[in-house]
This record gives structure tokens, sequence and C-alpha cells, in this order.
């Protein structure tokens, strides 16, 4: 069985950063994804850093425009498969505001058919009783 793909995951204070980040730990939570520590990349923490250069398909979700996540993989000369700007599923950046979880649950879906439609893993499990922080 091939390694699951990476999921890399902005998580500043925005709204738009915590969903990135929640959307990564669902990601993981149901085996669609291993979630990895992108601050360990930028870091330049070896053993984060080998993972990252290990081969394996890479996810990343970025917050917002400054997509710290895809810098941070820039700087080892990575560039991940499957690149995921969060403005671009239309979550806004929104400080001093918590995320919204039906915005995580779309995201986790539209990485889940990327990487489906890359030949990776079959469908998603459905997700169980989401609550407002948090969920699966």
């Amino acid at each position: 069985m091939a390694a699951l793909p990476l999921v890399y995951a902005c998580s500043g204070c925005s709204s738009a950063a915590q969903t990135a980040n929640a959307a990564a730990l669902r990601l993981d939570r149901r085996g669609i994804a291993e979630m990895s520590c992108i601050a360990g990349v930028g870091g330049n923490v070896a053993p984060l850093v080998r993972l990252a250069r290990g081969g394996r398909t890479i996810v990343a979700l970025d917050g917002c425009a400054l997509a710290c996540v895809r810098a941070c993989l820039a700087q080892h000369g990575i560039t991940a498969d499957h690149y995921v700007p969060l403005q671009g599923l239309g979550v806004r950046k929104r400080f001093h505001a918590d995320y919204d979880d039906a915005e995580v649950e779309r995201v986790v879906q539209h990485v889940a058919q990327q990487l489906r439609g890359a030949g990776h893993g079959a469908q998603p499990p459905e997700p169980a009783a989401v609550t407002a922080r948090g969920g699966p």
C-alpha cells in the first residue's frame, strides 16, 4: 500500500489560517492524508525536512495570499503536488474570528476529490456529527 500524501497547512491567527489547519487535521484523522509540520520545514528541522523531501505526494493548504506554506517548502526546493490557496475556494481572511466549520468541510472535500482524481485513496468517509469547533 502506498504511503498517504503529506498535508501541510498554514496555522496563523486568522480565521482562514485556522480553516487550513482544521482541514489538514481532518484529512489526517480520516486517513486521507498524513499531516506534517510546516513550521519544522520552515525552521529547517532535519527529520521534518527529510520527510518533506522523501518523495511522497504533497498537499499544501495556504490560508491567504501570503502563501507561507508554499514559501516554507520552496526554501528546500519543494513544490507541492496539490497547492490549495483557500481564498480560491472563497475562504475569507478575518482577524479575531474563528473559522467556519462548513468552510473547513468544503476544503476537506475539495482536497479529497483532488487526491482521488490523482489516484490517491478511496472515497473519504462521511463526516460524523460535526461540532462547531473541530469535528472528526
